[in-house]
């Protein structure tokens, strides 16, 4: 791996080239298959560099995570057909964050797999997700 930097304690430091869920390897970030996949094709696109922070991503990575959610998507395209994506990242044990390490979520939609998708991801606070 290039230009990665590790915390022993976090679990996506220190992930091998050939992990069974590496979808994708950059110079600067990767792309997981998600172990807790939302849906088909669920994924996660991370930096190699450990920080939390989205707000602390460099202009490097941002470019090239950015780029890896792209290809991450074409993948997903080709193997599962989804009819929509959201994508998402969470900052701050506020906003949901478990993971203690910048990843961007690419999750792919399906029609019908729930009732009113309408809102998407202003359904993190469920009250408000509805709008008119």
């Amino acid at each position: 791996m290039n230009n990665k930097t590790e915390n022993t304690t976090c679990r996506f430091c220190g992930i091998p080239d050939d992990h069974p869920r590496m979808m994708i390897k950059g110079q600067k970030g990767f792309v997981l298959w998600d172990r807790n996949p939302a849906s088909d094709g669920h994924c996660v696109a991370i930096p190699y560099r450990h920080f939390d922070n989205y707000f602390d991503i460099n202009d490097e990575e941002v470019d090239e995570l950015w780029s890896l959610v792209k290809q991450a998507k074409q993948i997903i395209e080709e193997k599962y057909h989804p009819d929509g994506y959201n994508i998402g990242i969470n900052v701050g044990e506020s906003a949901g964050q478990s993971v203690f390490h910048l990843h961007i979520h690419i999750i792919p939609r399906y029609k019908g797999d729930v009732e009113n998708p309408r809102g998407g991801v202003r359904g993190v606070i469920p009250d408000k997700k509805l709008y008119s």
